[in-house]
């Protein structure tokens, strides 16, 4: 490779992105489609030593189309790739939740909250919340943590520890 192509490529290396669009413009007579810098400048490069060195020979084209007529190229995918995924499996309950039959208590403006806990929900005033946080919402009239609110947050922390 002569000395120009050498520090032509090195000089790929140090562009930004939107030079190397640029430089891909002069070199390819249209614009990429790419930003990708690594996909650019090694495109850039291979170019510039094609103009410099000339393509690849008409023996070596017909021999990559040979070995590519040779190919057994798959037009379907195998059908073990056609089995559909198993459906993920919902995610186990909480550990910083309270075991279900457990009883919260919060006192808050003056009032005691009683809520009572389930597996799958909560229970508070006769209803059913999918989570601490929508009661604490329900009690207060703003968004709460619901482990916050309740004061089960540290305890699950220290439970862990």
């Amino acid at each position: 490779m002569a000395e120009s192509i050498v520090a032509q490529v090195t000089l790929l290396r140090c562009m930004t992105v939107g030079e190397l669009r640029t430089r891909y413009a002069e070199v390819f007579g249209e614009e990429p489609r790419s930003r990708n810098k690594d996909y650019l400048w090694k495109r850039i490069a291979y170019r510039i030593q094609e103009l410099a060195e000339g393509s690849l020979s008409e023996r070596a084209k017909g021999r990559a189309r040979e070995l590519a007529r040779d190919t057994d190229l798959r037009v379907k995918p195998p059908k073990d790739m056609l089995v559909a995924p198993e459906p993920e499996k919902a995610p186990k309950r909480d550990p910083r939740l309270p075991a279900a039959g457990a009883t919260l208590k919060r006192v808050f403006n003056g009032k005691e909250h009683v809520v009572q806990v389930f597996e799958d929900a909560f229970e508070y005033n006769g209803s059913r919340f999918p989570s601490l946080s929508a009661i604490a919402r329900e009690i207060t009239g703003t968004r709460w943590n619901g482990f916050l609110f309740f004061g089960i947050a540290g305890a699950a922390k220290d439970a862990r520890r």
